[in-house]
């Protein structure tokens, strides 16, 4: 598998999340959208998520408008697929 270096951080390939370790918040991902490829960090490193509540994960989901989130270059987009339905620490894993 190929690593890509971005912004003197190391990620095992575009649009993974992996745990943040130099930026002040709780995750790292180097997007990729088209040609265009940015590094964005989401995520409240002083907060957990509690996104196994359903109540919680719809309010999340509604108050941060997830449904309008496409760009993957937004940290928007990236906080919301963790508040998704579908695990998320899976693709922290890959």
């Amino acid at each position: 598998m190929a690593r890509i270096r971005l912004a003197g951080e190391v990620f095992s390939g575009y649009n993974k999340p992996k745990r943040d370790v130099q930026g002040g918040k709780k995750f790292a991902v180097a997007a990729k959208e088209g040609d265009k490829v940015k590094l964005v960090r989401f995520g409240d490193a002083n907060m957990t998520i509690k996104k196994n509540d359903p109540e919680r994960r719809k309010s999340f989901r509604a108050r941060h408008k997830c449904d309008e989130k496409k760009s993957k270059l937004t940290a928007g987009y990236w906080s919301c697929k963790a508040w998704a339905v579908l695990p998320f620490l899976l693709l922290l894993a890959s």
